[in-house]
């Protein structure tokens, strides 16, 4: 499936690659791990019919460079996305984000201090208590998953995307995202990622939640089994003036299992705007 990002920008870590879609008033889509742009194959064209869609894959993803010895952080993730805000020109943009990408656009909105028009944020890593799981165990023993036969790592990676999915993925759908992490380099490339994901990349702007003021909507899928719903409802409590809306029969990717229900929300006004 041809999905091509065409420019490229030079961060001291390497390449990230991004395109954009569409005029009027900017938005930025920011996906998770172990994800990149392409979730957003649907969903950006359609935004773009009213707006100015800028969309990348983070360092380290998807068509953007992957090597050895780089800084994939959510801190450095952050400082990447405000430089990208930079190079385009961007001083208020909407911003959406996914999984991880929401711990970057709130350290890039709360400790970057680069401004947002509003802010949406679904079924997205945000603090709190997060690394559990098949993640910790990522962090524990990155050798041990580097050493694993390409078979074995494919077939765990093909399960932990459609553990994220509620109904299923599309035909090829899978094989798409998996591409960027299959072979050696993509193997070497998806635990190298996963192990400098830290939990305490969120707990240093937590205290900060409370105090934004901008508009603010939390999207959540009933059946999420990667951030289950008492994440949402945690995001909630710490930034209470946000709209919070269920999406029900839909898991962690809303972009798979909900896209027509996500894209309404995402064109719609905000309550407090």
């Amino acid at each position: 499936m041809d999905w091509t990002l065409d420019e490229e920008f030079e961060t001291p870590q390497g390449v990230v690659r991004w395109a954009t879609l569409g005029s009027g008033d900017p938005l930025v889509l920011v996906h998770g791990t172990p994800y990149s742009s392409f979730l957003w194959r649907d969903i950006a064209p359609a935004l773009a019919r009213e707006r100015k869609v800028f969309f990348f894959d983070h360092l380290g993803f998807g068509q953007s460079e992957q090597r050895e010895g780089q800084d994939l952080s959510l801190a450095a993730h952050a400082e990447n996305f405000a430089r990208l805000l930079d190079h385009w020109g961007l001083s208020r943009p909407s911003v959406v984000a996914h999984d991880i990408g929401g711990a970057v656009a709130l350290r890039t909105l709360l400790l970057e201090q680069r401004s947002y028009r509003d802010l949406t944020l679904f079924d997205a890593v945000s603090g709190g208590a997060w690394e559990r799981g098949l993640f910790q165990l990522f962090l524990e023993h990155e050798e041990v998953f580097r050493e694993l036969p390409g078979y074995a790592h494919e077939a765990l990676v093909a399960a932990h995307l459609r553990h994220a999915t509620h109904t299923g993925f599309r035909p090829g759908i899978l094989d798409a995202f998996l591409a960027p992490w299959r072979g050696e380099k993509g193997q070497a490339a998806f635990y190298r990622q996963y192990s400098q994901i830290r939990q305490a990349d969120t707990t240093a702007y937590e205290q900060l939640l409370h105090g934004i003021s901008i508009p603010v909507r939390i999207v959540w899928g009933r059946e999420d089994r990667i951030l289950p719903p008492e994440y949402a409802e945690w995001l909630h409590e710490h930034v209470p003036q946000a709209e919070l809306h269920w999406i029900e029969g839909a898991g962690h990717l809303l972009q798979e299992d909900a896209p027509g229900q996500l894209l309404a929300l995402l064109s719609a006004e905000f309550a407090s705007a």
